[in-house]
Parts: structure tokens; sequence; C-alpha cells
């Protein structure tokens, strides 16, 4: 029988909870209550004893919840409290301790699954998971990819994206370099030649495995993947680590040994405190800030950010970054087109760096390389301005902005983003010291 720590509190006459319990034992094997709070209609002096179950109370609801699964492992947490002892915000932080514990949880009118681990592979892995789509985690994740490898690790991507193959694909990029034309013949032959499996390829020259999912749970489940069948074929190439890209805030369903989690500064603290922010936060080895100035975020945003996550992981190293575009061929002396999937407001800071650092004229930008239709315009506005297209390896950079560059004989550079630490902070020591972490771990699991 289904193993069940219901939630209560002392808003419910003690009676009427009792008889909730006893309803919900019919069905499920009732094992332990949480007392969550609240004294309206219970005498605390009176003690637990009518519930007819054992009581875990503690300071905090979430530490009563976290007490009770330690105690009694459950396969399921049942809520009967309600408003105002718990609100809906207060629901997800509960939630996050029963699915980190990968125990579902469930209430009158909602039910979340734990996200469930499919494959454990033998070789160590490393997450690299974030808390929504455009917070930089693919940029990171190549930025990873590339110091690991300059350090000597032998290392492949599994990537899982809303564009990847049909078939898990395996790509040695440290054996073929792809050039824009090739991922332009890949796109004429309907592939989505912008895929994260393509960009890790490209820019990190790593060994990668790409695959695809569909829908995105709250808690970072998917619907439809082939993430399992790549994983275990990147568990097939005898590698010391593999890096487990995540896809927007989904989670890649495999084990991994330690995880690198990206919060984008622009989205608030709401996604580190609300929602399923505890919860990722659970996961976190390590944490990494991106895009944290403005005008994507104040310094008043990021230092709450940071300390909403000293909150709740103190024990865990946050290093706070921005991005930096860098062509991966020479624009040395050219007039530039360059477009982006980051926000308009931070172009004249992207396109200034370009031409610092890179020696380029951009003569137009476009912040919209994840909208067909606005992209084409701006390249239409700026035609016969430029001799180079300059464009990131996302969204339609290829079968529109290299397409457009190829009909007219312009050609297309194509842009890494890479994360610069901010405040002193040491970006490479922090990657190394959580990928050692999570290497020693795999090594520990397998002996």
């Amino acid at each position: 029988m289904n193993r069940v720590v219901a939630l209560i509190d002392g808003e419910h006459y003690p009676p009427v909870v009792r008889f909730a319990l006893d309803r919900l034992s019919q069905e499920s094997e009732v094992v332990a209550a949480a007392f969550l709070g609240g004294t309206e209609k219970v005498d605390l002096d009176a003690g637990f004893a009518t519930y007819g179950v054992p009581i875990v109370a503690e300071a905090t609801a979430e530490e009563s919840l976290a007490a009770a699964i330690a105690a009694y492992s459950p396969d399921e947490v049942v809520d009967l409290s309600d408003e105002p002892v718990v609100s809906s915000t207060d629901r997800f932080r509960l939630a996050s301790v029963a699915l980190s514990s990968g125990v579902d949880y469930r209430g009158a009118d909602f039910a979340f699954t734990a996200p469930r681990v499919a494959v454990v592979p033998t070789t160590p892995t490393l997450g690299l998971i974030g808390t929504g789509k455009r917070v930089g985690k693919t940029a990171i994740s190549g930025y990873v990819a590339r110091l690991l490898k300059s350090r000597g690790h032998d290392i492949a991507v599994l990537a899982m994206g809303r564009g990847g193959p049909a078939e898990p694909e395996l790509i040695h990029g440290e054996r073929v370099k792809l050039t824009t034309p090739d991922l332009l013949e890949l796109a004429r032959q309907g592939k989505h030649a912008s895929s994260d499996n393509y960009e890790d390829a490209v820019m990190s020259r790593v060994t990668t495995v790409g695959c695809r999912r569909c829908g995105g749970g709250m808690a970072g489940e998917t619907f439809f993947s082939n993430v399992e069948e790549g994983a275990r074929l990147a568990d097939t190439l005898g590698k010391e680590l593999i890096i487990l890209e995540g896809s927007g805030a989904a989670i890649p369903p495999v084990h991994a040994d330690a995880n690198i989690l990206v919060v984008g500064a622009g989205r608030g603290v709401v996604y580190v405190d609300g929602y399923f922010g505890p919860y990722r936060m659970g996961l976190a080895d390590s944490v990494i800030i991106a895009s944290a100035e403005e005008p994507v975020a104040t310094q008043a945003q990021v230092d709450e950010i940071r300390t909403e996550i000293a909150r709740q992981r103190p024990d865990v190293p946050c290093v706070v970054t921005t991005f930096r575009p860098c062509p991966i061929e020479s624009v040395d002396g050219k007039r530039v087109f360059f477009a982006t999937t980051a926000p308009a407001e931070v172009l004249p800071k992207l396109t200034e760096h370009l031409e610092k650092k890179h020696g380029c004229e951009v003569v137009a930008a476009s912040a919209h390389l994840s909208n067909r239709s606005m992209l084409r315009v701006d390249m239409q506005l700026a035609a016969g301005r430029y001799d180079v297209l300059l464009t990131e390896l996302k969204a339609a950079a290829i079968d529109v902005v290299a397409e457009a560059g190829d009909e007219a004989g312009v050609p297309t550079v194509l842009c890494d983003n890479v994360p610069v630490a901010f405040g002193g902070a040491d970006l490479d020591e922090e990657v190394g010291r959580v990928a050692g972490l999570a290497i020693e771990r795999g090594r520990q699991r397998g002996a």
C-alpha cells in the first residue's frame, strides 16, 4: 500500500482532521502527519494524540515536512492543510521539499510528481540546469566544456533541446570542424541546425550527443524526449565526464553527480524563492547568476538574488557573471550586421564591445534572432551596408541569417557568448571545483 505523510494544520478542528485521515487511510497507509502550524481550533497544550497517527512538528512547516520524510520514508505527501496557514507560495516550497526527496506531493486540486531519474550512467556526470529559457545556460555549458577540455579532461556533452534530432545524434566535435556551410546544408535537409548540440560542437569542439524533448513541467520533467537513449549512447563513449545540459527549465532524466544551476538575473528573485526555485536550488552544488548587469538587472536585483541564494543554500558557492560576444573567426576591419537573442536594451553594450575588442564596425544589429519575421525586416533595412553577417548560433541563425548571406554572397561568421565574472570571483576555479566533485562522486558511485 502507498505510504503517505499527511500535512495538517490547527485551523481545522481536530476531529475533522481525524475524519480526513481515516478516509485517507482507506486508500493509503498514513504513516505520519506533519503539523504545519495554526492555533485557532487546536489545543497545543493537550498534545497531538487525538489525530491517531504520529505527528511531526518542527519550527517551520518546511522543517516539519523534511523531518517527517526523513523519519517515515513515504511514497507521497498529501496536503490536508489550507489558507491561512499555508499560501500557494508556501505550498511550492513544501512541494520542493517533497520532490527533492523523490516524494510526490498532492492536494485537493493539484498534484506534483517528483521528476524521475531514468538512466544512471557508469560515467561521472555534471548537470548544467537553468531556471528558464534565455538565461545563458548553453553559453555557460560551452564555456565549461572548453575549460575542462583545455585542462585535459575527456568529456562529452549530452544536450537536449526543443529542436533536437529524431534519433540521438553523435558529433565528434573534436575531430570534425562544422562550418557555416555545413550547418546551412543541415538546415536545408530539414534539421534545426542551431540546436544546442550543434552550438556545443561548433563553439567548444567537443563530442556531443544531441537529443530532443517536448513539453516541460514546473519541476523540470519533460513530456516526451529521447534523452534516455542519448544518455545510454553517451555512456558507451568511455569519457571521463558527461555534461548533462538541460533545456530551458527542463532537467535531463539522467542521474547527475553534481549540478551547476544557472539563474537569469533579469528574471528576478521569484525564480529562486518562488515556484520550484527552491527545488532547483536544492539540486545545486554551484550557482552562476548570468546577465547580472544593467540594463538587464540592477545591482539591487542582483543583490536580492544573491541574498536569497545564501539564505537557502549557504553552503553553495555563487558566481555573478555577464556575457560578451566573441566571433569565432576574425571580423577585424569588417562592416558587420550583428544578430542576437539578447534583449534590445543591451545591444549598445554588445556592439560597443565588438567594435573595441574585435575591430569591426557594427553598422546594424538585431535583437530579433528568435523572431524570424522581425529579423528579416531588420536585415532588409541594413541590406548593402555590411560585409559580414555575425550571428549567435541560436534560433534563426542558419535558416534565416546564413541563408540570406548565402543568397547575397556575404559570409556568415558565428559568434560565441563568453561569460565574464564580476567582483573578483574566479569562474574557472569554481567550474573546476564542481567538475572535480562530479568526477569524484561518480567514481565513488561506481566503486
